[in-house]
């Protein structure tokens, strides 16, 4: 629950971040954390010291449902001469350390990023008389807020997030998100670390499906170079009512192109799915499907679902050979890392951070499994098979309903504990299955029809008894059911 009130935050000529010998009052009201980011705020906006605020009642440190502590909303101006609109600009505050004092978020040090490493912005086109903002965005960056404190996974530009629903809850076709850099707000260093500013962009699906098949940053481009639907500072408009294919259609040539030459640079989604292995019976204390069978399942150690969030990382990066991160354990630079870096971070870094089991567990090699597919995640095999195991990359199913996780790699692949000798490997419950570039094309032709899903009906099966492998896509209460 929240409250919309004056922000009250310190106006331009303010004092500086609360020391030692700051008043108790204004530390309290202040922190360090908080006033750092106020700061670069006030450089945008120095004639709105005390913008509108969405406030969250009760904190989540005391509590309350709401990760994010205020939301700022301020009124952007735009360019009329570079075509960028008048419009509302929303900036998250919680994300981020703002206290410093363990509360909400770990201290780690100076250097590194301060919280998750990020604020969320948004900015939405101002309608004609629209004399305040709409408080609307302020609860859908409240919604991603929770899935990031929830999952403990981060986001980076060029990330999408699939919503299915409408932002602003009417009948606009804008219905997912793509993030990309803030145009205008650069990154702060915090006296807890630094905090950069992702803007979300509203997108139609068919703008989304177009992020998923050949990448994020290449349809943000696109979007740049359409007024109406973002232009060069990704306004969205919810009032759009037409995707940048039918505005433009030469662009769907680009996206296509783009996926030939390149492929897909999604590496991986949070989805609905489940494996069984069919090599050995349900009552086998070892067997597979207890992850997924059972009131008690087998669950991923904590190290193990880092090197989950690696592979994953490990996709996005550009021009680099796919390597998967090792299982055995390692140590780099002498240091071990409890909490998983930032995607970012491992974009930038040459090396990523190498992964150490908290208990060694014995990889199992499998004959024959059983794969499991809600009808959104299912769709996506495609893309798997022809957008990233074709370019020799890899692709990972992480479940969200039970503590799985289904990784598809690729021949080109290293680090894989799964080989063409033994295709089907398992680590606890991690699940590896590796396809050859034939088996991929065959494939393809067979899981035709999962590109227009709307022409079958659930449950679906496709099975190939000689690769001792079958897929099934099923109802979406098949995997919120308990035994999921």
């Amino acid at each position: 629950m929240a409250e919309l009130r004056p922000s009250g935050a310190p106006g331009p000529a303010a004092p500086p971040a609360p020391g030692p010998a700051a008043p108790p009052a204004f530390a309290s009201l202040f922190p360090p954390g908080l006033h750092a980011i106020y700061g670069e705020c006030r450089r945008l906006y120095p004639d709105q010291p005390n913008p509108l605020q969405v406030t969250a009642i009760v904190k989540y440190w005391l509590g309350g449902p709401d990760p994010l502590d205020y939301v700022s909303m301020y009124r952007n101006v735009g360019s009329p001469s570079a075509n960028i609109p008048e419009h509302w600009h929303y900036i998250s505050f919680g994300l981020s350390d703002l206290y410093g004092d363990n509360r909400v978020h770990e201290f780690t040090g100076t250097d590194g990023p301060s919280g998750f490493g990020f604020e969320l912005t948004f900015r939405l086109k101002r309608e004609t008389g629209e004399s305040a903002p709409p408080t609307w965005p302020a609860e859908l960056m409240q919604g991603l807020a929770r899935y990031v404190f929830q999952s403990e996974n981060t986001f980076c530009s060029g990330d999408h997030v699939s919503w299915h629903s409408p932002l602003d809850n009417s009948e606009s076709r804008i219905q997912h998100m793509l993030l990309t850099e803030d145009p205008q707000l650069q990154p702060v260093q915090t006296p807890f670390g630094v905090v950069t500013f992702l803007q979300i962009v509203g997108v139609c699906t068919e703008e989304l499906h177009s992020a998923q098949q050949w990448n994020g940053q290449g349809i943000l481009e696109l979007l740049r170079t359409v007024p109406i639907a973002g232009g060069p500072w990704l306004i969205t408009d919810m009032r759009r009512g037409e995707t940048i294919f039918e505005i433009d259609p030469h662009l769907q040539e680009r996206v296509d192109k783009g996926i030939e030459t390149d492929g897909s640079n999604l590496s991986g989604v949070s989805a609905k799915c489940a494996w069984d292995d069919l090599s050995r019976p349900p009552e086998d204390d070892e067997d597979s499907r207890s992850i997924c069978i059972g009131t008690q399942p087998r669950r991923l150690s904590g190290k193990d679902t880092e090197q989950i969030r690696e592979t994953l990382r490990r996709g996005l990066e550009i021009n680099s050979k796919p390597v998967l991160p090792p299982i055995n354990p390692q140590r780099q630079n002498g240091l071990t890392h409890d909490r998983t870096p930032s995607r970012k971070d491992s974009l930038e870094s040459e090396s990523s951070t190498a992964i150490i089991p908290h208990e060694l567990i014995r990889t199992r090699q499998l004959e024959s499994v059983h794969l499991k597919f809600n009808q959104e995640s299912g769709a996506l095999i495609p893309l798997c098979l022809r957008g990233r195991l074709l370019h020799g990359r890899h692709f990972t199913y992480k479940s969200i309903t039970g503590d799985m996780a289904i990784t598809f790699v690729s021949t080109g692949v290293e680090g894989a504990f799964a080989t063409e000798e033994h295709p089907y490997a398992a680590h606890g419950p991690w699940l590896q299955i590796l396809l050859t570039e034939e088996f991929v094309e065959k494939m393809l032709e067979d899981l035709e029809d999962l590109t227009s899903p709307e022409e079958f009906k659930l449950p679906k099966e496709y099975s190939w008894p000689e690769k001792k492998l079958k897929v099934s896509i099923l109802p979406d209460v098949v995997f919120d059911s308990p035994l999921h």
